[in-house]
């Protein structure tokens, strides 16, 4: 059984490249400089997974979509579901939406996590991917494209989002960043390590995260409305008002604040040993 990937070149392909080939299958890759074209790769291949940028992956979804047969799987790694899976569903194959919920310069799948979207698949090749990526050691959810991307406006757009404006608010105070290192604390160079890692990626990445999810604006309206709920707080001075926000948060996240304590306990101590 062939499995092709479109922008396998990339690293994500790559990475996923590795992981059919490894469960038994033979992978064709095409790309930008590949003589084996998108087109004909779909034209002989029982998997064809697209992975290629945001913005591109509905043109090439449509381009492939028409020369594909029922007997075939059509997916993508794309971090958005919903306008995708509709492309994808134009064509007769089957179609499973997929988001690996990680960067390409992790080394394995173990422990990582995968979204998975049946959009239109039978049982058995659905099982047979939870398989695959199972064996790998990967966690996998089962999800609609509609939910995937709701909780994505959140999971991705929201902490985006803030990740940006911690960055945006130190440059315009002007703050050398170098400085502040004589002043860390450990939770600042956590934050501190965010804002690095996100800026040291491609900005096309989180612009079409963030700018094509028609879920994100109303997430942000709330975030925004979230800021100014705390900012009349803080400039109140009334600690009374504090605490109450404080708690009322508290009790949402309820274990969850043990949890995250217990993990950044352990992330500062790996931290200091370095």
């Amino acid at each position: 059984m062939k499995v092709g990937i479109i922008g396998g070149t990339g690293k994500m392909g790559r990475l996923f490249s590795q992981v059919f080939t490894r469960a038994g299958y033979e992978v064709l890759v095409s790309g930008r400089r590949t003589e084996l074209t998108a087109t004909a790769l779909a034209e002989q291949c029982d998997i064809v997974i697209v992975s290629v940028p945001i913005r591109d992956t509905v043109r090439v979804i449509n381009q492939i979509a028409p020369i594909l047969k029922k007997g075939q799987l059509l997916c993508d790694l794309t971090s958005l579901k919903v306008a995708p899976v509709a492309a994808m569903l134009k064509s007769e194959a089957q179609v499973i939406g997929l988001h690996p919920m990680f960067g390409p310069t992790v080394s394995s799948l173990r422990h990582q996590t995968i979204i998975i979207c049946p959009a239109r698949a039978d049982t058995d090749i659905t099982n047979e991917l939870l398989t695959i990526f199972r064996n790998e050691g990967a966690h996998c959810t089962i999800t609609t494209p509609e939910a995937h991307d709701l909780m994505m406006a959140v999971v991705q757009g929201l902490t985006h989002f803030v990740t940006l404006t911690i960055a945006e608010s130190i440059r315009r105070l002007d703050v050398d960043i170098a400085k502040t290192q004589e002043f860390t604390s450990p939770v600042y160079q956590i934050e501190l390590s965010l804002v690095g890692r996100l800026l040291s990626q491609a900005p096309e990445l989180y612009a079409d995260i963030l700018q094509k999810n028609p879920y994100v604006p109303e997430v942000l309206d709330i975030c925004r409305a979230s800021a100014d709920t705390l900012s009349a707080i803080v400039n109140s001075g009334d600690p009374e008002q504090f605490k109450e926000f404080f708690a009322r948060n508290t009790r949402h996240f309820g274990e969850y604040c043990n949890k995250g304590q217990e993990q950044t306990d352990a992330l500062i101590e790996s931290m200091v040993r370095r």
